[in-house]
């Protein structure tokens, strides 16, 4: 057994398809197959059951899965612990970043790391941050620069870096507009455009309705924060966005309501140590935060 079978196993799990996990690992086909072959063969085991194009885990791929992942992972975090005594920053370092963050927070930061950490080469990837966090979660990635979750995972291990205020906004037209001064009950008379129910925003904001044992009325969904601004702006519904994207085009509404406040941060493995390369850009977003605060 190897890590190439290893991490063949792996990847085609993960994709659901040994042609998807071939063009991950820009591999042929075939090349995958061999390797999970020769994995069964050491094992004694069939891991995946094949039905026309469909595949599934067996019992025993199952049972390997969580092992071999935690496997890759130690002997990863074991090349970059001896890999970080030399002091040079360079490598590859892979990162995700939400959309959000991206637009609105990253771009000073990364031009100051690539400037001044030229053999680093970044693996960045645009993610929901759900989906960045399972990217962590799974080993997939060193870091994350996402909306924090509510109730992480245990073996996440999240920072807070930018607090971002949520505001009650509506278009300038809209009927809430004109209202003065609002209970939170009388937002749930008019659609809600809001992201979607699996993320960690819309989990915010469903709390706090359900505390006060409302129920709110979202008539449109979407994961992307500039496109919930564009449909509001012009008057489909309200919503609540970051300060940082108001803007004469939307009204900000007075709702007698406690402030909503979403952490956005980094996050990585708790069991993983971090590459040189990965503790510089965490020292430069931990110094953007403080400025910011």
């Amino acid at each position: 057994m190897d890590t190439h079978t290893l991490h063949a196993f792996v990847t085609v799990a993960e994709q659901g398809s040994f042609s998807a996990a071939a063009d991950k690992l820009f591999l042929t086909q075939s090349a995958i197959s061999k390797r999970v072959a020769q994995l069964e063969e050491q094992l004694g085991n069939r891991l995946f059951d094949r039905i026309g194009r469909t595949i599934s885990l067996t019992e025993a791929g199952q049972a390997l899965l969580p092992r071999a992942r935690k496997i890759l992972l130690e002997l990863d975090d074991a090349r970059r612990t001896l890999g970080n005594l030399s002091g040079t920053v360079s490598g590859t370092l892979s990162l995700a970043a939400s959309h959000h963050i991206s637009l609105h927070r990253l771009p000073p930061i990364l031009r100051r790391f690539s400037l001044d950490y030229p053999s680093v080469q970044l693996d960045l990837r645009f993610d929901e941050s759900e989906i960045a966090y399972e990217g962590v979660l799974r080993g997939e990635l060193e870091l994350a620069l996402i909306t924090l979750a509510p109730h992480p995972d245990r073996n996440i291990l999240s920072r807070a870096v930018w607090q971002d205020r949520l505001c009650y906004v509506a278009s300038p037209d809209h009927p809430l507009a004109n209202r003065g001064r609002l209970e939170l009950d009388e937002l749930t008379d008019y659609t809600a455009i809001l992201p979607g129910e699996q993320t960690f925003t819309r989990e915010l904001v469903g709390q706090l309705f359900q505390k006060r044992g409302l129920s709110l009325s979202v008539a449109m969904s979407t994961n992307y924060l500039d496109t919930i601004r564009m449909m509001v702006s012009i008057g489909l519904g309200w919503s609540l966005l970051p300060e940082t994207m108001l803007g004469d085009d939307l009204q900000v509404l007075e709702v007698n309501a406690e402030p909503v406040y979403r952490q956005l941060g980094y996050i990585h493995h708790r069991n993983r140590t971090l590459s040189n390369a990965a503790n510089r850009l965490v020292e430069l977003l931990t110094a953007a935060g403080s400025s910011a605060n």
